[in-house]
């Protein structure tokens, strides 16, 4: 992607590629997941699909190549849905994005007792502090994170947020993608 700003890693990079393809997509989109491949690996063992993805070209600052999977089940419980993923060998990694809404921490202590999961996602709907967000989330076999998270407000490359422990439960669902 030629907007992508250089990262220091490979995981980071592919990253805030991948958050780079959703942003020109736009908002409201439904979850996307990628299988990220070892880009020498693929122009090696899979020269035609390197060519049709644009890799024939050595690029150093593409180790990791994101390939987006077919469609989430729409109704599907993104957790339910993760679970039933089995990686083949040539996957070293996966990462998901997603949209939600999240509220400041100081919007917990408001939050009413007793609401079921229907009710609470309503209520958090309409809270006026409520932040549209997209969070990328990739994970590698070897246990490495790193996530991006971009608001609808500040919907700009420069005002994307990385770091490996942004969004700690969804990069656990996608490492256990990994787990035999």
């Amino acid at each position: 992607m030629s907007n992508t700003p250089m990262a220091a890693n490979p995981l980071t990079r592919a990253v805030l590629e991948i958050d780079e393809y959703a942003s020109g997509l736009g908002w409201d989109q439904p979850a996307r997941l990628f299988a990220l491949v070892d880009t020498a690996r693929l122009r090696t063992q899979e020269p035609a699909l390197a060519a049709q993805l644009g890799l024939e070209e050595e690029r150093e600052s593409a180790a990791l190549t994101p390939i987006e999977q077919d469609e989430i089940p729409a109704g599907s419980p993104l957790d339910e849905f993760l679970a039933t993923i089995a990686w083949p060998d040539a996957v070293v990694g996966c990462a998901l994005t997603v949209e939600r809404l999240m509220l400041p921490p100081s919007a917990e202590a408001s939050v009413p007792e007793g609401l079921n999961e229907k009710k609470l996602a309503q209520w958090v709907a309409e809270h006026p502090d409520r932040q549209e967000v997209r969070m990328t989330v990739a994970v590698l076999r070897d246990g490495a994170r790193e996530s991006a998270l971009r608001l609808r407000e500040k919907d700009t490359p420069t005002e994307v947020l990385t770091g490996g422990d942004l969004v700690p439960g969804l990069a656990e669902a996608l490492s256990a993608t990994f787990e035999d």
